[in-house]
């Protein structure tokens, strides 16, 4: 299925916000039930991403968005601090948050991925240890684990990061 990655918009917000609460139903059927507690992400932090530019959506040639991500360039400040492990190295890196998808098109997340690395080559990400849908997807994309951060509430993340040759 041909499917775009592009910024999101403001009028992507309300598809965005349902694939978050399926996101959030979905990882409670799985067990996960401590990540993505109290609405979160919260619509301000969507909208604040899409006004930084930093909110992508994968879209079908309907315009239906089946996925989406932030994208943020620049150092992390929750990865500054990293326990159990370490960075492979301290080059320049973008960070995946807030990935979520319709579930309709396998592998989704391994082409929104694939397009992280047209616009840097190299990528961070961090998930709950109970996600075992985004573990998995870190595995097949070669991503490394690399130790556990913390998220701003103080709970613990799984850490990866991946590097490929731009050229």
């Amino acid at each position: 299925m041909d499917i775009e990655i592009r910024k999101a918009s403001r009028e992507d917000i309300g598809e965005i916000m349902a694939l978050y609460e399926e996101a959030r139903r979905f990882m409670r059927r799985m067990g996960n039930t401590t990540q993505w507690v109290n609405g979160y992400p919260q619509r301000e932090i969507v909208e604040a991403d899409i006004e930084a530019g930093n909110h992508y959506v994968a879209v079908r040639q309907d315009g239906a968005v089946e996925c989406t991500f932030a994208l943020l360039f620049g150092d992390d400040p929750t990865y500054a601090h990293i326990e159990d492990g370490e960075w492979p190295d301290n080059r320049p890196y973008a960070t995946v948050h807030r990935m979520a998808s319709s579930g309709r098109i396998p592998r989704i997340a391994d082409r929104c991925f694939d397009f992280c690395f047209t616009l840097i080559d190299t990528v961070r990400v961090d998930t709950h240890a109970d996600n075992d849908t985004m573990l998995r997807v870190m595995g097949r994309n070669g991503f490394r684990r690399c130790g556990i951060i913390y998220v701003a509430d103080g709970t613990p993340r799984t850490a990866f990061h991946k590097t490929v040759n731009l050229t």
